[in-house]
């Protein structure tokens, strides 16, 4: 039995291969690389964490019972996923969630970040950002201290759910934003601005946390 470790998972069709075949070593590989993230995306849909631990398992199950079914439309990755967000959706609504998922991408909010951050109206793309914040370097990249990480949990649990989702997809479980796109069935321009908005919330408490870490140093 072959032993995968960490992201570094094989291509697609052998994932699928063995899965097909009862390959535990490769679905224990799915679980440890997937299931944090699934876990945190699953909770931007439903009311409890015991939900969306409910929900990742549903999923889990759904993929064994539905592998022998994989067309290779999309990878395997935006598959699951979009086997947990459909998941969700259901569980959320069946807790009578105040909005809907469907309902909460026609919403307008306004930005978290300084509005001389954003395209003036004379500008090529007006409201977008003049600058795109880039990604921080992930868990799986580096070794983070415990109480960063904690952090970054509570600064993600602290966002609306749909920027929730996106920041999760995007720099936690590194999809590209078009596979974010066809997961959570948004635009890529509304990918795009939820992304810029969560990175900025987030990267302010990272920013106050290591300001008063070198004040008290």
């Amino acid at each position: 039995m072959e032993s995968f470790t960490g992201s570094r998972l094989p291509p697609d069709d052998v994932v699928v291969a063995a899965l097909r075949a009862g390959d535990e070593a490769m679905f224990a590989a799915l679980l440890d690389t997937w299931s944090r993230g699934m876990l945190w995306l699953a909770r931007s849909h439903v009311s409890t964490n015991d939900s969306a631990e409910e929900v990742v398992q549903d999923t889990w199950l759904a993929v064994i019972r539905g592998i022998d079914g994989f067309e290779g439309r999309s990878s395997v990755k935006t598959w699951v996923y979009r086997i947990l967000v459909n998941t969700a959706r259901k569980r959320g609504l069946r807790e009578n969630r105040t909005v809907p998922w469907s309902s909460a991408f026609e919403h307008r909010e306004e930005p978290v970040a300084d509005r001389s951050l954003f395209q003036g109206p004379d500008d090529p793309f007006p409201g977008h950002w003049k600058n795109v914040p880039s990604a921080w370097s992930t868990p799986e990249g580096e070794v983070l201290a415990a109480e960063v990480r904690d952090l970054i949990a509570a600064a993600l649990a602290e966002l609306p759910p749909r920027q929730r989702a996106v920041i999760t997809l995007r720099d936690v479980e590194g999809c590209t934003s078009e596979e974010v796109c066809e997961i959570l069935e948004i635009s890529a321009a509304n990918q795009r601005v939820l992304l810029h908005r969560a990175r900025v919330a987030v990267r302010g408490r990272l920013e106050d946390y290591f300001e008063t870490a070198r004040r008290s140093a």
